[in-house]
């Protein structure tokens, strides 16, 4: 997963919030690819801190 492959699916967001977004998102990226798996197996994803 890359910063490039996260899109914003509904509604807006500044581009100065989304710059937070994409570095929180490089930061977790094996946690969100883990949850994702999880998720698609039926499984209860794990919390991810958020973005501070």
């Amino acid at each position: 997963m890359s910063t490039a492959d996260s899109n914003v699916l509904d509604g807006g967001i500044p581009s100065t919030k989304m710059k937070l977004l994409q570095a929180w998102i490089e930061i977790h990226k094996e946690e969100l690819m883990a949850d994702w798996e999880l998720a698609v197996s039926g499984e209860q994803p794990y919390k991810i801190d958020p973005l501070k």
